[in-house]
């Protein structure tokens, strides 16, 4: 069985990974942002999942992308770079050594957020150059930790770069951040769970097939398809901060007792 798992819980971590691959091509972004929460109801330590998840965006980015690097826009990718590796690279480092408690915590809170967002019909938007360059560094700091920062950084990206070159220009992005995590997952000898990456690869494909299919309608229904996954983003989250209340009881306890002792 995959990752030891039983027969039942194999089949549910395919699915997911199914729905990733859809959303990842059908969006352009947020693959890991509406998968990861789901993946960590069957096993609930990131550092998992995210090698995994990241084998499949070099793989499907770098597929996509083969013959669509002329419709990237350089210029500001480069110029944004700036901004987002830095984090990125610290972020990863914080994936590495924070607790699970913490990481999920971070993970369940930053989704929640862009489960009301887009439930409310909300959006990102900033019309100041500082704020654009603020949404970026933190962007990249929580892709770095969880690869689920892609919404903050598309909010600047959907204002500076056209909309047919939109979606070839992050992925270039994704492939770069993941890029720097898979190599500091390498040198720090982290467990890339490479075989079950592979396994999972025909079903993310299959996802990742009918997303392009579906880009289009997508795109066309944008709004109404992000308030539909906004509200499922936020019961999904919910549940999972509601599941972790008893740790976060005893680590808010742990601090106050430092902070004032007796």
């Amino acid at each position: 069985m995959l990752l030891d798992f039983s027969l039942n819980q194999t089949l549910v971590v395919a699915l997911m990974f199914a729905w990733a691959g859809f959303v990842r091509t059908g969006l352009g972004f947020g693959g890991a942002a509406l998968g990861l929460p789901l993946m960590l109801f069957v096993h609930n330590d990131p550092r998992l999942w995210l090698p995994i998840i990241s084998v499949h965006l070099l793989f499907f980015s770098g597929l996509t992308l083969r013959t669509r690097l002329h419709n990237v826009d350089w210029r500001y990718l480069r110029y944004s770079s700036v901004y987002i590796i830095p984090p990125a690279i610290i972020g990863v480092f914080g994936l590495l050594n924070l607790p699970i408690l913490w990481l999920n915590v971070f993970i369940y809170a930053i989704t929640l957020f862009y489960g009301f967002m887009w439930l409310l019909n909300r959006t990102i938007k900033s019309g100041r150059n500082w704020v654009d360059k603020l949404l970026l560094v933190i962007g990249g700091y929580v892709a770095g930790t969880s690869l689920t920062g892609a919404p903050l950084m598309v909010a600047v990206y959907m204002r500076n770069v056209s909309k047919e070159q939109l979606r070839d220009t992050l992925f270039v992005l994704w492939f770069i951040l993941v890029s720097i995590k898979m190599t500091t997952f390498i040198v720090f000898s982290a467990n890339l769970h490479f075989r079950a990456a592979l396994m999972l690869l025909p079903v993310a494909a299959v996802g990742h097939l009918l997303g392009l299919k579906a880009h289009n309608a997508i795109m066309r229904n944008d709004l109404l398809f992000k308030r539909f996954i906004g509200g499922g983003l936020v019961v999904v989250s919910s549940l999972g901060l509601w599941g972790l209340r008893q740790g976060i009881k005893e680590t808010a306890e742990a601090v106050l007792a430092i902070i004032a002792p007796g």
